[in-house]
């Protein structure tokens, strides 16, 4: 028997990041996933200004730091929520309201940096218990990211790929999505997201044992219901209640459908925390409420082709 453990939508929390690995052990996962929307939205700037005090925003609070102990504080406590905190001065911080592509320049240099050190704190904490560890990246990621990955020698990116994770199972993999309201850098038309799945569905022995993890969960299944957006994506709200609707890919749902794997692993939508079957295949979405510091995710167990269990777990 083999357990995997699985989780999505951490985006930057490194609260988050840490309960995975620490779950990973503590469950005696063989298999760790991290699959879709791993890195942080948002830099928070901790800018020194003329008084010698540092000054920093966020979550609607403005804070006021006098010493390197309460920096390094303030630092630990945005990164756990999924920001990427940058400490800077006044001046530097006027130039960079000025240009745009220096924001998103340092922007992909923070995520690039903070990606290496955890990628280096799951080698050490996973590598020598044997763990298998994956780590795909989401249509919310941006491209850098996959080079990084691709570097370690002991995480590896499922995207695109084929793999065999034990002698009975193999898993497909991708973190491309349908077109968001957000237009985020791995959006793609349905059309191209069926012909990525179809592409890695030639390379599958054994359909029947296979593990389809998807970041996007397929469409009108359950695992995919999100708040209803108007035009300024904004929630629409009808008698006090937000109006929630399918926002899954039609080419993920379509693909279970024709193939009927063991499972699917998907994530992308937060809210629809799920487990349903479609025919054969029992489908999974975690949910996601990293904001809060909580991990989401699913422990699964498989033996022999079967999936012997599966559970949800928070905390």
């Amino acid at each position: 028997m083999i357990r995997i453990l699985f989780v999505s939508d951490i985006h930057g929390s490194e609260r988050c990041f840490k309960k995975f690995l620490n779950a990973a052990i503590i469950y005696k996962a063989n298999i760790a996933m991290l699959s879709g929307d791993i890195t942080s939205k948002m830099i928070v700037p901790i800018v020194k200004q003329p008084n010698d005090v540092y000054t920093a925003e966020y979550l609607g609070g403005k804070y006021t730091i006098k010493n390197e102990h309460e920096i390094e504080t303030l630092k630990e406590r945005i990164r756990y929520i999924g920001y990427i905190p940058y400490v800077t001065d006044y001046k530097e911080m006027e130039e960079l309201q000025l240009n745009q592509e220096r924001i998103d320049a340092l922007f992909k240099e923070l995520i690039i940096n903070d990606l290496k050190r955890w990628l280096k704190l799951a080698e050490e904490r996973l590598m020598n218990r044997g763990i298998k560890c994956f780590i795909m990246p989401g249509n919310d990621d941006i491209f850098e990211i996959d080079a990084v990955i691709e570097e370690s020698d002991y995480v590896v990116n499922p995207e695109g790929k084929c793999i065999h994770i034990n002698e009975e199972h193999e898993m497909i993999s991708t973190g491309y999505a349908n077109i968001t309201p957000w237009k985020c850098p791995r959006d793609i038309p349905e059309e191209e997201l069926e012909k990525k799945i179809e592409a890695m569905t030639l390379k599958v022995d054994c359909m029947e044992n296979c593990i389809f993890n998807f970041h996007c969960p397929p469409y009108a299944s359950g695992l995919d219901d999100a708040p209803k957006l108007d035009d300024k994506l904004k929630p629409i709200v009808k008698g006090g209640q937000i109006v929630m609707a399918p926002a899954g890919s039609i080419a993920v749902r379509k693909a279970i459908e024709k193939y009927q794997p063991l499972l699917g692993l998907h994530g992308h939508i937060h809210e629809s925390r799920m487990a349903r079957k479609i025919g054969r295949t029992l489908c999974i979405n975690p949910g996601s409420e990293y904001s809060e510091g909580i991990l989401r995710g699913a422990l699964i167990n498989l033996d022999k082709g079967e999936i012997k269990s599966y559970q949800f777990i928070s905390g």
